[in-house]
This record gives C-alpha cells, sequence and structure tokens, in this order.
C-alpha cells in the first residue's frame, strides 16, 4: 500500500475565509513561543517530527500548518488509512520512523497499543475520560464525530424519519439506503453493535439490512451527496460531512442529518485520538504536537472549520451542532471499540466486504 508523504509547508494569507485560522496563528505563536527556542539570525531551530496520520489532509492539513508556524518544528506527514497505517506501523516496528500516531479511531490505536508510550497527565487530563485511553495513559482523544442517518428532506419527512437502526431493516427502506462498510467509521460502529447487541444481534441486524438492498458507497462524502442528489434516501454517515456541504452550496443543499440520541450504536461519538510510538526519535517535539492538538485554539479549529465537536472544556461546539451532552449515545467505553479485525471478520462472513 503506497501512502502519501507530506512535508508540511508554511503559509499564512490574508484573505477574508482564512481569517480565523489567521487569528489560530496568532494565538498559537503565543502558546507555543516558550518553548520554540533561541537562534541568531531570527531562524527558529526546533527539529523534526514524524506524524502518521489515518485523519485526511483535507481535515488536519490546515492545522497541522499551523502547528509547523507557531512552533518552528519540520513537520513530515505520512497520509493513509488508519487501518493500513497501524498495520505498517506494526510491520516497521521498533525501525518505524513515526512518532505520533494521529488515528480516525480507537480501533486504529488499539491495534498498535502495545508499541506506544503514556503519555504526561497534563496531556491526557485535558479531554474527559471516556475520550482516551481507558486503562492507560497511551492515548488521547482530539476531537468526536456523532454518527447520523442523513436524509433528504424533499423525499423523506421528519415523521418518517427511523427511531433506531433498527427501523431501517423495515420493507418500506428497500432500496433507499446508502452504506459504506469498507469505511473505518461504518465499522467502527458496527463494533459499537458487537459491544451492546452482541455478536447474534449485530449478525442479525447486519443480514437483515443486506436484505434491503443497501447501495453501497467507498466513504461518507458520496453518500452525502448521492442522498442530495436523490440517488438514495437515507444514508448512515458522520455528522460533518453535511455541514462541508451546506458550506459550501448553502442551505437549499438537500440533505439533512437526523440524529438518533437513543441510546444505541447508531447514536455513537466516534472519537479521533493520537499517541507515542515507544521508538520515537523526537519525543519532545511529539508532546509539544498533542499539547497543541487539545489545547483551547487547536480544539476551535475542529469545532468551526471542520464541524466535528471539541473535546476539551470551555470551547464552544458549533452552532449548529447539537450539544454532545444531548446525543445520548450509547454506554460503551470508546477504548473497547479496538477489536475492529473482529468486525471485518463478520462483515466478510456475511459477504459484505471483500
Amino acid at each position: 500500500m503506497q501512502h502519501s508523504i507530506t512535508t508540511v509547508k508554511i503559509f499564512i494569507t490574508a484573505k477574508p475565509g482564512n481569517m480565523v485560522l489567521y487569528v489560530i496563528v496568532l494565538a498559537l505563536v503565543t502558546l507555543l513561543a516558550c518553548g520554540s527556542g533561541d537562534a541568531s539570525d531570527g531562524q527558529v531551530s526546533a527539529g523534526s517530527l514524524v506524524i502518521y496520520s489515518g485523519r485526511s489532509e483535507s481535515l488536519v492539513g490546515p492545522i497541522i500548518t499551523q502547528f509547523v508556524v507557531a512552533s518552528g518544528i519540520d513537520v513530515r506527514v505520512k497520509y493513509g488509512g488508519t487501518a493500513e497505517l497501524a498495520a505498517t506501523i506494526r510491520e516497521e516496528g521498533n525501525n518505524t520512523p513515526a512518532d505520533v500516531f494521529f488515528a480516525q479511531d480507537p480501533g486504529g490505536l488499539g491495534a498498535v497499543a502495545s508499541m506506544l508510550s503514556p503519555l504526561p497527565p497534563d496531556i491526557i487530563s485535558t479531554v474527559p475520560g471516556w475520550a482516551r485511553a481507558a486503562n492507560s495513559a497511551d492515548w488521547v482523544g482530539i476531537s468526536g464525530r456523532a454518527r447520523v442517518i442523513v436524509y433528504n428532506r424533499n423525499s423523506v419527512s421528519e415523521s418518517d424519519l427511523p427511531s433506531d437502526l433498527q427501523d431501517l431493516t423495515a420493507p418500506r427502506w428497500k432500496g433507499r439506503i446508502g452504506w459504506a462498510p469498507a469505511n473505518a467509521s461504518f465499522q467502527t460502529m458496527v463494533t459499537a453493535m458487537r459491544a451492546a447487541w452482541g455478536e447474534d444481534g449485530t449478525r442479525k441486524f447486519l443480514t437483515s439490512l443486506k436484505s434491503n438492498d443497501p447501495k453501497e458507497y467507498p466513504k461518507n462524502t458520496p453518500i452525502v451527496a448521492a442522498t442530495a442528489a436523490g440517488e438514495i434516501d437515507v444514508g448512515l454517515v458522520n455528522h460533518y460531512y453535511l455541514h462541508r456541504f451546506i458550506q459550501e452550496d448553502g442551505e437549499d443543499f438537500a440533505a439533512r442529518n437526523h440524529f438518533l440520541r437513543d441510546n444505541g450504536p447508531g447514536s455513537l461519538i466516534m472519537v479521533s485520538g493520537a499517541g507515542i510510538l515507544n521508538e520515537a526519535d523526537n519525543r519532545d517535539n511529539a508532546e509539544k504536537f498533542l499539547r497543541f492538538m487539545v489545547s483551547p485554539v487547536a480544539q476551535q479549529y475542529f469545532a468551526s472549520q471542520t464541524f466535528e465537536y471539541p473535546l476539551v472544556k470551555g470551547v464552544n461546539t458549533h452552532r449548529l451542532l447539537p450539544p454532545i451532552t444531548e446525543l445520548n449515545g450509547p454506554d460503551i467505553d470508546v477504548a473497547g471499540l479496538a477489536d475492529v479485525a473482529g468486525t471485518q471478520s463478520l462483515l466478510r462472513d456475511l459477504g459484505i466486504i471483500p
């Protein structure tokens, strides 16, 4: 598997649309200046950092760039799928060049848990207990994404929307559903089903859902686009993809989110998180990066620019989103969502993924 490797370039523009990031830069320069070090002729030499990112460059590239601006650290990022990068780290073993693994979900972090080292208390303590490693300090949550049902508001009335995931197995939804079973977030949701419903209950649900002939897509973005275009009426996605479309296309965009709020796996809050590798050559810079990612200014980036849920107290959720406390997610420890391999085995057994 080939992954993209990006050396982060530093740039700041003064266009109106970039003013939020410009303000973040100024705040971060102040935040990290004390740790940047001194250098003659005005140049900062703060060392390097290697990040393996299971989150896409379009989402996290801008905020990593702001870290470079503020810290002066030379950052190299390898982008790829979370599961693929976890496999790469395991293959590389003690020779991995990665300092930080930034994963889309706890499953990826769990896959390399034995290769992660404990984080300092000041990093871990910034996020709530449910958003970090359960019995260790191996990783810390960075942002939250809620599972939702996206729907076409022109073809589905609010009164007809499902009250829970089980409703989607009813015959009336046949041929009207979109899903992305090979996508990591879908597989994390199925892992939550296994924890909440057990293996038999999850198998029964997936078998019934498959019999409703859902249309398959590679990931969340095309599901939202297909819903708005009327190809499907409902789809299983993460909440923030819709708001990126509305930001670009305006309020006339035909799709909207439906939050289940039923205390089941369909209302799961998935945490992206990061940890530091045992063999990290740049441990100090890795810790600086994680402190930055859980700082109020970086958390505000996720809230205002990517429409995700911030995890740090005092950072406001985007005005278009319901508060995270109102979502009634399932009582499942996010660190217990690590058995993605078991989920993939189940999906293969049912013929849902190859």
